[in-house]
């Protein structure tokens, strides 16, 4: 009966989809699991556990969905913003803004029904310039978020100067005006407005002078009343005139990113394929002429630095989604593809009449706005299915976007509905599936890391699992390492409850053993000892679990918004809803040695852990035995120090043909696997 060694070095593949279950010859196969729950693979090899999520507060209404978003002026200055319905909330420093003693708030026109698509997704998308964040919906006028001080922030319909347009008017409809300044009366000569072109511009052109005016009241669709922001060069009737691109009329962009020192907006409703940049330097500019050199007449010069317009031309639909900024040129993501827009001669800046469309894929964006990893972009792709890199390629002058979840397909086949990252201290992209699971992508190209791994938060939402509904990143107070933010719907007591959550800290070799924070909205107390524990009002009637002093104590029901420990006091304690973590390994395949299929047992399977304490493993999750950690010489009345060893576990199982190992943790505890060694029997 020939003997099986086998030791699995790295664990950073992640979970596999069961399609690449007969794949043996895949190179990265003994690195992948079969189950990866509430662990993360790290780009160094190991296998960590999540660390537990921290209660911040609830959102303002419970009853509605709600998203956060990221505002970030700097590493020491960032905030997430709750959006929901016709307002905003401010978090930062861990903590959520008060204004006294009850949440700072400001009114936002976003209403409940507008916010979110029929997935969930999240319909606004933003572009940040220091303290403003510009915010693109396509049914109301663009705005922007501004901040003077933690406790002052404002949100003011954007009034663009001068523009965007449609095209000059070709009919023979003529405008006519009742004077050059002022508040005016626009006559068409035939039919040409709409009682929703209130706000609206209109530029006509006299000789050489374009002049304009914003609507502010509607007549009749012949008469319009407006007032002149540019003194036109005449009152007689001109047909060389130019209807504003967006209004009510006509909808507004849905998406809005930062290019070449210009901000664009593009995807309106009446122009779905139009792209809009602003003048120069100018974000709130958007004239498509300037001045002749020395006049004040001649405004016809369409100079390099003016506001520029683009139509991408397909012969399919190409609604634009988003837009995003890369040093080969700016980024439109549609619903038909993923296009680059640069100067025609790349050694030129983009200007009016240096510009070019070209779709370098056509795989089509869903709505989530794309996040930037390094120098490549990754957005879910318009099934919602798929989560795809886009990324500049040398040697093909051009762009490729491969499938990061083609070998983990069944992550993704629900939908993602959000998107976010975090660069320190693991490079993760986290994703927010659309029936409310988290997942997290290990993400290092350099290092050809690509894994995923999926997370089920503590505690429960009716009779399943908890739902994450929004996901954002900032980083941390201390500015250490960035900090996942989410929304998490629940049931408490009976009634359901949306939360604001944020992961703690990873687990590493500064944190001490008694601040490891492995619970879900959970709680820390620091001070004198207690056996008698408050403040946790917002889990009322769960049960939860409790790590004192380092030491995982027996869980304990919330009554009365405390928990009191079964047997003497703590100085630090960390309380919140436990949650279970689970690996299991592919089927063992030996280099060298044919054993798929054959029927084999190990005898002896050893564990390398780094600051590890708890947990279980076995054959199956059925199967499980206690991993011993507490050595006859470890005080009987303290917890047992984390161990950086390999620990030596004889198995239960017997003879089958799979040969997996699964390891489990349900304690409030870290656990971190280094290595797995497996040694058994095969009947070949």
């Amino acid at each position: 009966m020939p003997s099986i060694s086998q030791i699995f070095t790295s664990l950073n593949a992640g979970e596999f989809s069961p399609l690449l279950e007969g794949r043996t010859d895949f190179a990265k196969y003994q690195k992948g699991l079969k189950v990866c729950e509430n662990f993360i693979p790290l780009v160094q090899g190991p296998l960590t556990r999540r660390p537990g999520t921290y209660y911040v507060a609830e959102v303002k209404n419970s009853a509605n969905r709600t998203a956060l978003v990221r505002f970030e002026f700097s590493t020491t200055q960032a905030y997430v913003i709750e959006f929901g319905d016709q307002y905003m909330r401010f978090y930062r420093n861990e903590a959520q803004i008060l204004s006294g003693m009850s949440p700072y708030e400001v009114a936002t026109p976003y209403t409940q029904a507008d916010l979110f698509d029929a997935n969930g997704a999240l319909r606004l998308k933003f572009a940040q310039s220091a303290d403003v964040l510009y915010v693109a919906h396509p049914s109301y006028a663009p705005r922007k978020i501004s901040r003077t001080g933690h406790t002052s922030w404002t949100i003011t319909t954007i009034t663009f100067l001068d523009g965007p347009y449609l095209p000059t008017n070709t009919t023979a409809t003529t405008l006519t005006l009742s004077a050059t300044t002022g508040s005016v009366t626009v006559t068409a000569s035939a039919a040409t407005f709409a009682s929703t072109d209130v706000g609206r511009q209109i530029r006509i052109k006299h000789t050489n002078l374009w002049g304009y005016a914003t609507i502010t009241a509607f007549t009749s669709s012949t008469v319009v009343t407006a007032t002149v922001n540019r003194t036109f060069g005449a009152v007689t009737a001109s047909a060389d005139w130019r209807l504003g691109l967006w209004s009510a009329t006509t909808g507004y962009p849905a998406a809005v990113s930062f290019y070449g020192d210009r901000l664009f907006w593009g995807g309106s409703t009446g122009a779905p394929q139009r792209l809009d940049g602003s003048v120069v330097g100018a974000y709130e500019t958007m004239e498509p002429t300037s001045f002749a050199s020395g006049s004040t007449t001649d405004n016809t010069v369409i100079a390099d630095d003016d506001a520029l317009a683009l139509t991408l031309n397909a012969n399919d639909v190409n609604v634009i989604k988003s837009i995003g900024e890369d040093e080969q040129g700016l980024v439109v993501f549609t619903v038909g593809g993923e296009w680059i827009v640069r100067p025609s001669n790349q050694n030129e800046a983009l200007t009016p009449t240096n510009i070019r469309a070209t779709r370098s894929t056509a795989w089509g964006c869903a709505e989530p706005q794309p996040v930037r990893v390094g120098k490549p972009h990754i957005f879910v792709q318009r099934s919602g299915r798929k989560v795809r890199e886009l990324a500049y390629v040398f040697a093909d002058d051009g762009f490729r976007a491969p499938d990061l979840a083609i070998a983990s397909e069944h992550i993704t086949r629900s939908g993602i509905v959000a998107i976010a990252y975090q660069a320190q201290p693991q490079t993760i992209v986290w994703l927010v599936r659309a029936d409310g699971v988290l997942v997290g992508m290990t993400y290092d190209r350099d290092q050809e890391a690509i894994a995923w791994h999926r997370h089920i938060l503590g505690g429960a939402f009716q009779t399943g699992a908890a739902v994450v509904e929004s996901a954002a990143v900032i980083p941390n107070s201390a500015g250490t390492s960035d900090q996942l933010w989410l929304v998490v719907r629940r049931t408490i007591n009976g009634t359901t409850r949306r939360y604001v959550e944020y992961l703690t800290t990873f687990f590493d070799e500064g944190t001490a053993q008694a601040n490891a924070h492995f619970v879900d909205c959970g709680l820390r107390y620091s001070g004198a000892p207690a056996s008698t524990f408050s403040g946790l009002s917002h889990l009322e009637g769960q049960t939860v679990s409790i790590l004192a002093d380092g030491a995982a104590r027996p869980d304990a029901v919330v009554s009365g918004g405390s928990v009191t420990l079964s047997r003497g006091t703590a100085s630090t304690a960390i309380i919140g809803l436990g949650f279970a973590s689970n690996m299991q390994t592919e089927r063992i395949d030996v280099q060298g040695a044919m054993i798929q299929g054959k029927s084999k047992r190990f005898h002896e399977i050893k564990i390398r852990f780094w600051r590890t304490l708890g947990g279980q493993a076995g054959p199956s999750a059925s199967e499980l035995d206690d991993i011993i950690f507490r050595s006859t010489v470890d005080p009987m009345d303290a917890a047992p120090p984390l161990a950086d060893d390999d620990f030596r576990l004889s198995w239960p199982g017997g003879y089958e043909t799979e040969g997996r190992i699964y390891v489990r943790q349900t304690q409030p505890l870290p656990m971190t696997i280094l290595a797995i060694m497996a040694d058994g029997w095969t009947d070949a």
